[in-house]
């Protein structure tokens, strides 16, 4: 399983909440700090990801919507052209 980042800034906006508005209800002084997670630049830690999922809205029963399954090529059935 991987992180899906796009879902997790697609959530932010939905919730009408910028990354400056992130970071603030995150603790942090400073957009760029939230930015970075955002962006992939810095790994979002267990905790921090927690946080950042309720501030959304979401309680533990649905963080799965945050993370995309990877799946080789060879394993999903990849049709010839």
């Amino acid at each position: 399983m991987k992180f899906d980042l796009k879902r997790l800034k697609a959530e932010r906006i939905a919730n009408g909440l910028s990354q400056a508005d992130m970071a603030k209800k995150m603790g942090w002084k400073d957009r760029a700090v939230y930015a970075k997670r955002e962006n992939g630049i810095v790994a979002i830690g267990v905790d921090e990801f927690i946080k950042m999922a309720e501030i959304l809205g979401y309680n533990e029963n649905e963080l799965g919507i945050f993370f995309k399954v990877n799946v080789p090529d060879k394993e999903r059935g990849k049709q010839e052209a």
